[in-house]
């Protein structure tokens, strides 16, 4: 009996760092978009330039994700889970806290970037590790917790970044960050990691998800169903005050509430998916159901006209909610690969959708320059939602896939 309230114990732990660990992720990594105008105003930014330069930043930060999701992903199966938990915290608490002091945007750059490495490895990391300790009929229930408490830090982010100074903003993330570094000190490795790593067989060599096509393009699918979760957050979302001027409101709309409601409804989204997935016993048939809201929602959002506040941030939740199966989405991912290869594609790939937000808003532009801001968010969600689905229809089903195996 001992035993097992001590392997309760254990997984209660491991489920609740995971969780708030990606809280503070969500928090750090949705704040530039909270505090865009705010900062950027602050540090000399004119009105005409907002929203370039607020593109720029956030593919900035977005890159520095891309080569973060590399380098925590391989560190993750070659050194374990709890290295990358441990490590990438430390980096983007550093960064959140040199982000406070910023005075332009070449600094405000460099610190988006160095703070994109360390968010890179947080929820990849956290999702590999409990699922690889949770039975399989229960890992999907403890990746949605994670998942929904985790998407939390953006409606807190929203809630500091509107009642406090943006400097402080970053100060209490990077605080948040080191007090939780002390929390996960009793958390222990996955015993799927310690097996595979007896046998040292191609742990965390990349070349293995390219080297056949079979696995190039079960990863790419990977990636492909969460893009539009990003089209969501990276556009409608963080440009909402621009897209509001087009619906003729007379109420000026913050980019931070419409983070903070979006993402609320992210987090009732993310837990109904996931349980509707432990229903469905099928990820894919979560899937597609909250891409078909995606797509509702996304029409709604678009052909809004003279909203009120409201209504505006009312739809921004129900978006939220439309793209809540992200934590279905990254146990689709952790459920695909082997042992020896599982934490970096569970951490490349959200890290790659994240990063998928320097194309989209490539394409943004550019439609941009054709038509006007809604039938180019129009053309770009069309793009990434027919992907989504021609991925999702070929991905392989794995709610009943044991994990105990290495490619």
């Amino acid at each position: 009996m001992s035993q097992k309230n001590n392997n309760q114990r254990l997984v209660f732990l491991t489920v609740l760092v995971a969780s708030l660990g990606y809280f503070v992720d969500i928090y750090d990594l949705l704040l530039f978009s909270i505090v865009r105008v705010a900062s950027l105003k602050d540090i000399g930014v004119s009105d005409s330039e907002l929203l370039s330069q607020g593109v720029f930043l956030i593919n900035i930060q977005m890159l520095g994700l891309l080569i973060g999701g590399l380098v925590w992903g391989v560190i993750g199966d070659i050194r374990g889970r709890l290295s990358v938990l441990f490590g990438s915290i430390f980096l983007y608490s550093v960064a959140n806290i040199a982000n406070a002091y910023v005075e332009s945007i070449e600094t405000y750059a460099i610190w988006r970037f160095i703070a994109g490495i360390g968010l890179a490895g947080e929820l990849g990391a956290g999702i590999t590790l409990v699922a690889e300790i949770l039975p399989k009929n229960k890992r999907g229930i403890g990746t949605t917790i994670v998942a929904s408490v985790g998407i939390l830090g953006a409606v807190v982010g929203g809630l500091i970044g509107d009642l406090t100074h943006w400097r402080t903003a970053y100060m209490i993330g990077g605080v948040l960050g080191f007090c939780l570094l002390a929390l996960r000190v009793g958390v222990a490795e996955s015993h799927l990691f310690d097996q595979a790593k007896k046998h040292a067989k191609n742990q965390g060599n990349l070349w293995i998800l390219f080297a056949q096509k079979k696995n190039f393009f079960k990863y790419l699918r990977c990636v492909l169903i969460g893009v539009p979760i990003w089209f969501v957050i990276g556009i409608l979302i963080t440009f909402s005050p621009e897209f509001s001027q087009t619906m003729g409101m007379d109420s000026v709309v913050k980019a931070g509430h419409a983070v903070m409601w979006s993402y609320l409804g992210l987090s009732l989204g993310d837990l109904s998916s996931g349980l509707l997935s432990q229903f469905f016993k099928s990820r894919r048939r979560s899937v597609f159901l909250f891409l078909h809201l995606t797509v509702i929602t996304s029409a709604i959002y678009l052909n809004l006209q003279s909203p009120s506040l409201s209504m505006f941030y009312f739809v921004c939740a129900l978006l939220g909610f439309a793209t809540g199966y992200w934590a279905v989405f990254v146990t689709i991912s952790a459920e695909q690969f082997g042992t020896n290869i599982r934490a970096t594609v569970a951490t490349t790939v959200p890290n790659f959708v994240r990063g998928s937000v320097i194309p989209l808003t490539f394409l943004f532009q550019i439609f941009r320059q054709q038509t006007d801001i809604k039938t180019a968010a129009l053309c770009v969600g069309a793009f990434c939602l027919s992907l989504a689905y021609i991925a999702t229809w070929k991905m392989e089903e794995t709610f009943h896939k044991e994990l105990d195996y290495v490619e």
